[in-house]
Formats: structure tokens, sequence, C-alpha cells
């Protein structure tokens, strides 16, 4: 490959990572904190080929780099990240990925904080840690809003929401097992629910999954962005 053609891509790919970092694409894949990261990085990337673009043509004419001659195809992969951003947009992790992982994630016991009196508007992660480790059971028979995807599972509709630590890669899952006067809908819808967590109800044998009976639940459209950390 052509050295020419080798800075071209890079500046592609330079320009692919600002592309995502300049909206809210990006948070389908990293934490909000990585933006700044991200853009860096394309600056790097489109810097050092034109300034590496620059200097090639500066040289004398007739100067042969030596990568002309090579068919290799392995460099063009590199168009392919470039291609997935431009043409497919993948979306965020949905309920295919809270159905391959299985069970609710949960974390080991920490010191949960008293939840001040009245309705509260929570994280399902934070609903489900506190549903199962938390000894003082802050959550149990609480009102509570929370707001995630829909996932079927068989007859049971549950609302999920993804958790990440540093990108997608590491998402785990936290559902709420929804009862009571729940809509039908169709999984990857996004609700905001709002109803009691039933006491004790998030067990090992439903994979640590608290059940809330629903008093009102309506669709919204999935929010910027759709991870919860």
């Amino acid at each position: 490959m052509r050295r020419d053609t080798q800075h071209v891509l890079l500046v592609l790919l330079g320009g692919a990572l600002i592309r995502i970092a300049a909206d809210d694409t990006y948070l389908r894949y990293v934490r909000p904190a990585h933006r700044w990261w991200l853009l860096a990085a394309g600056a790097v990337m489109v810097l050092l080929a034109v300034v590496a673009l620059i200097g090639d043509l500066r040289e004398r004419p007739g100067h042969d780099h030596g990568h002309a001659h090579g068919h290799a195809l392995s460099p063009w992969l590199l168009l392919l990240p470039v291609l997935v951003i431009a043409l497919v947009a993948p979306p965020a992790l949905g309920a295919d990925a809270v159905n391959r992982a299985g069970g609710t994630a949960v974390r080991s016991a920490d010191l949960y904080p008293p939840l001040p009196p009245g309705p509260l508007e929570l994280g399902v992660g934070e609903v489900v840690n506190r549903a199962v480790w938390d000894e003082a059971r802050s959550v149990d028979g609480r009102e509570v809003t929370l707001t995630g995807f829909v996932v079927r599972r068989g007859a049971d509709t549950v609302l999920a929401r993804m958790t990440i630590a540093c990108c997608a890669a590491d998402a785990r899952p936290y559902t709420v097992r929804l009862v009571g006067d729940v809509p039908d809908l169709a999984s990857d819808t996004w609700l905001r629910v709002r109803g009691i967590v039933q006491p004790a109800s998030a067990t090992q044998a439903n994979r640590f999954t608290p059940a809330l009976t629903v008093t009102d639940a309506t669709v919204v459209p999935p929010p910027p962005d759709p991870y919860e950390y």
C-alpha cells in the first residue's frame, strides 16, 4: 500500500473518532468522561497523517518509498471501523445483551446511605443492589420511578438497564420484573415506570431480580446516554 494511501486511511480513522465524539454517538460505546480522550486521539491521528503527507510531498520527485510494490490487503481493514460508524451506526446494548448475559449483575455489599422519605427516582442498578445487599432493606415497599428498556422473558416483562465501568465491552445488566398493570410492549422499548418494590423479591432463584408493582408506565424516547454507571 502506498504511503499516501496509508495517510488517508489514518485521516479517516481519526475523523471517525472525532465524528462520534462530536455528538452523543460515543455514549453508545464509552462513558461520558471519555469524550475528550476520543477527541484528542482523533485529532492526533489526523495531525500525524497530515504532517506525514506534507513531508512526503516535499520530498524530491521520483523518490521510491518501497511501499508501492506490495499487495497486502490487511491495511485496508482499517477502513472497517470507519464504514461501520458511517453506514451502520451500531445501537447501544439492549434486550439481546441482557438475555445473553443471563442473570442480573450484583456487586458485593457496600454501605448504603439512608434514602430520603417519599417517592424516589433511582437507577435500576441502585434498586437491584439495594434490594439484594442492603441489610436495612431501604427500597422494600418504597415507591420508586425507574427508566429503562423492556426485555421479554417468556410471560414476564422486565425493565432493564446496562451498567458500564469503562465501555460497552464491560457492560453488566440490571433487571427489575414488572408486575401488575404492565403494558404489552416490544423488547427494547424505553419506559419510565413508577411502582412499589415488593419486599424480599430479589432472590437467587429469580436471578436477583426484584419485582416492581407498577402503578404507572409511560413510553419514552431512548435517552442520549443509555447506560448507568
